[in-house]
């Protein structure tokens, strides 16, 4: 457990001075920002032949790769395209290093994510010692579901996730297999990124990525015990 950070400054606030919580319904508007953590799945690190990090493996999106409607554009010149399955926290109130207790009180809710990942991009960056800037961030790498509200999702350590393309399930997995949870995430996140009301925590994806290519069909969905509860289906096209 994460104990509570010394010098805290977690600007805790009452529900009327938060943002309106209707407003977390555009949160690809409101949000500043995407925080995603990789390798938070063991299997997904050991089929890309990475160990597991010993500290949240951090790396940022833009809010421009937010896709709502529309197809996935495969970028100029990316040969491998994938898709990444992940559960996406959305931020309801402004926090600066927040104890892995107190974390959840700054949770919206929730929206199904799809990271979408030059891998081909990705590869070579890594093999140089570059940033993934190209593979994470150009138009169309997040496409995202609807918002769900904090009270829809009351624990989010036991979802479902599932991806398909064109029909055949690709990816299948549950929240309780991610390696650091979601109070702990955006407690280490907050110690050393402020985060702030309507931005995307995206926690990672299970195994089972794989390519897509033009005039796929992708289909994701999160659930738990009592049914769906959000669904993303996209198409891909070249961009």
């Amino acid at each position: 457990m994460c104990a509570v950070l010394p010098h805290t400054d977690c600007r805790t606030q009452k529900l009327e001075d938060r943002a309106d919580m209707s407003s977390f319904a555009r949160f690809t508007e409101v949000g500043r920002k995407i925080v995603a953590v990789g390798r938070n799945y063991k299997e997904h690190a050991a089929e890309l032949g990475n160990k597991m990090p010993e500290k949240p493996l951090l790396f940022l999106k833009p809010t421009s790769s937010y896709l709502i409607s529309g197809n996935i554009l495969i970028p100029p010149g990316c040969s491998e395209l994938h898709h990444e399955v992940e559960l996406g926290v959305v931020v309801s109130s402004t926090c600066r290093r927040v104890s892995e207790s107190a974390a959840m009180q700054h949770v919206a809710g929730y929206a199904l994510a799809l990271d979408m990942t030059a891998r081909d991009f990705q590869t070579e960056a890594k093999a140089k010692g570059h940033p993934w800037t190209m593979a994470k961030c150009f138009d169309t790498a997040c496409p995202v579901s609807a918002f769900v509200p904090r009270d829809r999702i009351p624990d989010a350590s036991g979802l479902q996730l599932w991806c398909a393309v064109n029909g055949e399930t690709r990816q299948s997995g549950s929240t309780s297999d991610m390696h650091f949870s979601v109070p702990f995430l955006l407690s280490y996140i907050s110690r050393y990124i402020t985060l702030e009301p309507g931005d995307l925590v995206l926690t990672g994806t299970p195994a089972g990525v794989g390519p897509v290519r033009p005039g796929d069909v992708i289909e994701a969905s999160v659930s738990d015990q009592s049914g769906q509860i959000a669904h993303i289906k996209v198409g891909v096209e070249k961009s």
